[in-house]
């Protein structure tokens, strides 16, 4: 019979104790390294010496678990008519006309709801509001360079917006994220002011159907949340209204063009 040495035994047995702590570590572990990516509401930031800088908490922490959000806004844009001129007209009178950006503010309301679960990037977003516009078309005789000759006609008014929009959301990084946006935008004219009725003869449509995008930041505060918005507006509409005047038969289309900043604000 083979004689049994002591040094197999001894052996043996510390290849058993080493895999058994190599277990039992990785045992510790994994239970620690879960609830490090649960964890923490906090993170602290220390300098080179150890000392205590700041705490970045997160803030609404439970925002995104609520399907609906309301909210307002103010906007203010850049606007003007994208012009097409009648080139029979304008090759018999010789008159050119050019479209100048003007300034618009807005005001409105936010109803944000989620498309989908808790996790959904997908947010329907309703935004009616009021913007007050104006736009101008400068009109000027071809080879009458002096400003007297220069006509220009303005078509203020106060618009009511109806945006149906989509919200395309980035996964939160701590209090920040970004998102896309876009949609249509229906819009009903309420009233039309004209400061000299008898200089100002361009006129535009009552209504009108706009397309819409841009892009946003979502900055989480303790209390609400702030999101910065630049959008982009296109007309899908002909918004002229024929008369029989020089102006209006010089023009063989109008549609809106504007770009907006926003300023959200949601809790």
């Amino acid at each position: 019979m083979a004689t049994t040495h002591l040094r197999h035994k001894l052996h043996l047995h510390r290849a058993e104790v080493k895999r058994l702590m190599l277990l039992g570590l990785l045992a510790l572990l994994l239970p620690t390294a879960a609830m490090a990516q649960r964890k923490a509401q906090s993170r602290a930031n220390r300098g080179k010496n150890g000392t205590l800088k700041s705490i970045t908490v997160n803030n609404l922490p439970g925002y995104d678990d609520r399907w609906f959000h309301p909210g307002m806004y103010i906007s203010g844009s850049a606007s003007r008519f994208v012009i097409e001129q009648s080139s029979a007209y304008i090759s018999s009178q010789n008159v050119t006309a050019n479209s100048i950006y003007s300034p618009s503010l807005g005001v409105g309301f936010i109803a944000d709801a989620r498309i989908g679960g808790p996790r959904s990037p997908f947010i329907f977003r309703f935004a009616p509001g009021v913007n007050f516009l104006t736009r101008k078309v400068e009109f000027t005789p071809r080879n009458y360079p002096a400003r007297d000759s220069v006509v220009t006609q303005e078509v203020t008014s106060t618009v009511v917006q109806f945006p149906l929009l989509i919200k395309y959301q980035s996964d939160r990084r701590r209090n920040s994220r970004m998102y896309m946006i876009a949609g249509i935008n229906p819009s009903v004219t309420a009233s039309n002011r004209r400061s000299d009725p008898l200089r100002n003869q361009l006129k535009a449509l009552g209504s009108d159907l706009t397309l819409e995008y841009g892009v946003g930041l979502d900055l989480f505060y303790p209390l609400f949340k702030l999101a910065p918005e630049i959008r982009f507006s296109h007309g899908l509409k002909n918004l002229l209204v024929g008369h029989n005047d020089v102006f209006s038969n010089s023009l063989q289309s109008i549609s809106t063009n504007s770009v907006t900043l926003y300023i959200n604000i949601q809790n």
